[in-house]
């Protein structure tokens, strides 16, 4: 069935007041990652169309540090502010995301002790990154969770997550909507999961919870399905 492509800018408009977008694209299969280690092996023209529109009126892309340094974003020249989560501040400092994005890049981190006692390098690294204004450091408890109440403080609204699976999955509590690409793909890697390689408490793990979504839209291109699920009130 083919569901014609709708007006982006309509699809994607943002509602008022604070909203929380999380953007995950996955196979059929539901891996997150191609053959390049990234998502651009499973992109196509139309779903980074979907990501500028998106971003285009958003006030922060949040993202994780794996995510950066696997996709090697660009510098973010719309008026969103890139707003990274690193606990361990292993970035690519290097990119020109850092120095040439239209603001300055946030980075969500531990706190400055904590930071300075279990990666000093790269604590050294960033400290002087921030001395030469191409980063803002903000030291948190939780870097994940945490910066969601900061940058609600700071005025911010509308907050677009774009991964990765760790991130969206810490976060997925406090998503207002989800907007699911599924690529025509069978790749065989499976999907990325936060327990992942950490010994866990198994009556932890069993907290987990399944909350309800709507299908509130969708429509189909070139066999990619495009889809907004609003979270059940």
């Amino acid at each position: 069935m083919q569901v014609p492509a709708p007006e982006l800018a309509e699809f994607y408009s943002w509602p008022q007041g604070w909203w929380l977008r999380a953007m995950m694209l996955h196979t059929l299969d539901g891996a997150y990652f191609g053959p390049d280690g990234g998502s651009k092996s499973l992109s196509n023209p139309r779903d980074r169309d979907v990501m500028l529109e998106v971003r285009q009126m958003a006030d922060v892309v949040l993202v994780g540090a794996a995510t950066i340094r696997a996709e090697r974003y660009k510098p973010m020249l719309t008026n969103a502010v890139v707003a990274i989560v690193s606990p361990s501040l292993d970035l690519p400092w290097e990119e020109p995301l850092f120095g040439k994005s239209t603001h300055v890049p946030i980075v969500f981190t531990h706190s400055a002790a904590i930071c300075e006692k279990n990666n000093s390098d790269a604590f050294a690294l960033a400290m002087q990154m921030q001395e030469h204004n191409k980063v803002a450091l903000v030291h948190l408890d939780d870097p994940a969770v945490d910066s969601l109440a900061y940058l609600r403080e700071k005025g911010h609204q509308r907050i677009v997550c774009e991964g990765g699976p760790r991130l969206l999955e810490a976060l997925f509590p406090y998503v207002d909507e989800l907007d699911l690409t599924t690529a025509p793909f069978l790749v065989g890697t499976k999907p990325v999961s936060v327990h992942e390689g950490r010994a866990q408490d198994r009556a932890q793990e069993l907290t987990a919870q399944l909350t309800n979504w709507d299908l509130a839209q969708w429509w189909t291109e070139d066999s990619y399905t495009y889809a907004k699920y609003l979270r059940q009130k």
